[in-house]
């Protein structure tokens, strides 16, 4: 059982108030990062900063995202209840129990494979159970296709052609795309066969590796 007591429910709920601050006002969002603990993705040495606003190194060269990108990336993708989610870059699961906790069927892919089997062993321990998958993310899980929302939690150099693929009919997909060090958060939304195009801010993400991504 994880331990979650009222001074760590008491710092998520602060960090809930810093993100509406910053602009995300999608409370089912806000409300799916006041429940799931962040604190339980930190090793010990870094446990009193789970819930800043900031992303923290957890091995293999990949980081836990900041909090207010998580929650910027899962608000442009306007989740529903039942939504069949797939994310690139499963990395800590943090990302993946958040959509969970939105009710959305994730189906989450990693590339390295000590983050996967760790991840794949510890996400269901805090009740968490997207469908976890090993390879890579930059070609999607075609057999699993089509997908209601794409989630990409890696900095890309192009939009993968078989993302867009695997999109539904009004489907959406969130993305970063830059070179290695900043990107521009790019969202894609299939309308009656066209692709309409937004760019948001600019991000600093780990590089999306992969045939489509960074060899």
């Amino acid at each position: 059982m994880i331990e979650d007591n009222y001074r760590q429910r008491g710092l998520r709920n602060n960090l809930v108030k810093k993100l509406r601050l910053k602009g995300i006002l999608d409370e089912s969002v806000l409300k799916a990062i006041g429940k799931v603990p962040r604190h339980v993705f930190f090793d010990n040495a870094l446990l009193n900063h789970a819930y800043e606003d900031k992303a923290f190194p957890i091995g293999e060269g990949q980081t836990i995202s900041q909090p207010y990108t998580v929650a910027f990336q899962t608000e442009k993708l306007e989740i529903k209840q039942g939504d069949k989610v797939l994310e690139i870059g499963t990395g800590s699961g943090y990302q993946a129990a958040i959509l969970v906790e939105l009710g959305a069927k994730v189906y989450t892919i990693e590339f390295q494979k000590k983050l996967y089997e760790h991840t794949k062993e510890f996400l269901p321990q805090i009740g968490y159970k997207p469908l976890f998958f090993f390879g890579d993310g930059s070609k999607g899980i075609p057999a699993k296709a089509p997908y209601d929302k794409i989630i990409v939690t890696a900095g890309a150099p192009v939009i993968p052609d078989a993302l867009i693929e695997q999109l539904t009919e009004n489907g959406i997909l969130i993305i970063p795309v830059g070179d290695r060090e900043k990107q521009k958060m790019v969202r894609i939304i299939k309308k009656n066969g066209k692709l309409l195009k937004e760019e948001f801010d600019s991000f600093a993400f780990v590089p999306l590796l992969g045939e489509q991504g960074w060899k």
